[in-house]
């Protein structure tokens, strides 16, 4: 994997430093509350809905785009989205490997892990191709 300079490294703290060293393995990891059972992405030890503690648990890593943003006139383009993933829980990203005007609403995505200005490995989604054939 070739660094890419114009994604910026990630900042890990105590509480992400799990999330990230699962990224550097192409793990994609959310956080699910002891207590209510919901799942949530941005990792923290708290439970956004009900204060209760968290445990990391492994995402699929599949979903569909829930809305997005092209930044065509940035160098280079790119596009922003927000994904739903299969386990209920939305998550801001970037739609990677095709062209900006493919991407669309509802969208079969899956986790690829692409490379930043330092190496570490970030998750991006790319068009999940096998669900779009069958």
């Amino acid at each position: 994997m070739n660094p890419n300079p114009f994604i910026p490294s990630p900042q890990p703290s105590p509480e992400t430093t799990p999330f990230w060293e699962a990224a550097r393995q192409c793990k994609l990891l959310l956080r699910q509350c002891s207590i209510c059972g919901k799942a949530h992405y941005y990792p923290r030890p708290a439970c956004p809905f009900c204060g209760g503690n968290t445990d990391w648990i492994e995402s699929g890593g599949n979903g569909q785009v829930y809305s997005y943003s092209a930044m065509s006139r940035a160098i280079p383009p790119y596009m922003m989205c927000y994904v739903m993933l299969d386990e209920g829980v939305a998550m801001m990203s970037n739609v990677v490997e095709c062209e900006l005007g493919m991407v669309h609403i509802g969208m079969r995505v899956r986790v690829v892990f692409i490379p930043s200005a330092d190496g570490m490995p970030v998750p991006m989604f790319a068009p999940d191709r096998v669900k779009e054939i069958s």
